[in-house]
């Protein structure tokens, strides 16, 4: 649970929208430490071939997210990377690693 400014906002909430817009091909979600607010949203996304991960996708990225719920949950960052880490398994679930995340 990421706790914003007294907002408690679940990062799969926050995820599942994210996963809705056509750009995003997998995304995590984790909350990081702020002066302000104690905790910000911070959303890592992996763009589908073709989508550019620029500015402009980021603002696209968090106005969608505004459109979806509510505003006070949308990911204040969001940063590109090729790929997400996840568990080294054989099963065909390979778990997110939220905590790996923590230190992007």
């Amino acid at each position: 649970m990421i706790v914003s400014a007294g907002y408690n906002i679940s990062g799969p909430e926050a995820e599942s929208v994210l996963m809705q817009h056509e750009a995003v091909a997998e995304c995590g979600v984790i909350g990081v430490s702020d002066d302000e607010r104690g905790q910000i949203v911070k959303a890592f996304v992996v763009v589908k071939p073709g989508a550019v991960a620029d500015d402009a996708l980021v603002a696209q990225l968090q106005a969608f997210v505004k459109e979806n719920i509510a505003p006070c949950k949308y990911p204040r960052v969001i940063r590109s990377l090729d790929a997400l880490p996840r568990t080294e398994t054989e099963t065909e679930t390979e778990k997110l690693k939220r905590f790996a995340l923590r230190g992007m």
